[in-house]
């Protein structure tokens, strides 16, 4: 825990401190009194560049989050529930996506971009990422073992149509596994960098982005400005982690109470 913690703590440490604190040996344990002003070189860096990313950087991992929920979680309920034709046959195809890398795609994937002429537009970084192999092999999964055949006959013995049993008793039944999905994808997607570096622009950047714009902005690297940017950067992550993980605590609590 300490390995896996320290980086982060000492990031924090460095962004209260000046540039040179980054090369003092041992380094600096303790914090600094220069974060605001710190913070502030980062906000008034190459014209607000960083408060844009974070803002692009929220639309897109918050569009991208709801959708993957979405989409995984009513793939994985008819995958799991549901009988139809082929369904071992695509739900094998699903998971042989998950053994492609990414970069492989890169330059097909912009060549439609170009096509589609959405370069330097943030659609171009949503669209591609709205559905995934691992969200559906994942809600899949789980909607084996949470979800019983009864509960889906009873819903239909009462009049429910497919929607219906989804969306009122299928999708509560999949929460904690949907905090899960949407933690690890809101992460994934606020961590990017390769896919928006090539198909975004300087002046539409996301926060990945912003932060390297502002390490490259002057002849020597101005550490002081990279922590802070970098700890602010990190300051969604803990909120989302904090809510999501209330909720896999709630979903479990919950499912581990019987009246």
């Amino acid at each position: 825990m300490v390995l896996s913690v320290f980086p982060i703590i000492w990031a924090f440490i460095m962004a209260t401190r000046d540039s040179q604190s980054a090369y003092q040996i041992p380094p600096p344990l303790l914090p600094g009194g220069e974060f605001s002003e710190n913070v502030s070189r980062v906000i008034d860096a190459e014209n607000g560049i960083f408060l844009k990313g974070m803002l692009n950087s929220a639309i897109v991992a918050g569009v991208i989050t709801i959708s993957v929920i979405f989409f995984s979680s009513l793939a994985g309920f008819a995958f799991a529930k549901l009988r139809f034709r082929g369904r071992n046959a695509l739900m094998l195809f699903i998971v042989a996506t998950m053994m492609v890398p990414t970069q492989l795609a890169i330059v097909p994937l912009y060549l439609i971009m170009m096509a589609l002429d959405w370069t330097d537009s943030l659609q171009a970084v949503i669209v591609p990422f709205l559905v995934n192999g691992f969200g559906v092999f994942l809600m899949r999964q789980y909607a084996v073992a949470a979800v019983s055949d009864e509960l889906i006959e009873a819903g239909r013995i009462d009049g429910c149509s497919t929607w219906r049993i989804y969306w009122h008793l299928v999708l509560p039944a999949l929460r904690p596994a949907c905090a899960v999905l949407g933690l690890l994808t809101f992460m994934l997607q606020w961590n990017e960098f390769i896919w928006p570096f090539v198909v975004l622009t300087p002046n539409n950047p996301t926060v990945q982005l912003s932060i390297k714009i502002i390490s490259a902005a002057h002849y020597t690297t101005d550490y002081a400005m990279v922590f802070a940017s970098t700890a602010l950067a990190m300051l969604p992550l803990l909120v989302v982690f904090v809510v999501f993980g209330r909720q896999i605590i709630s979903g479990i609590m919950e499912g581990s109470v019987k009246e």
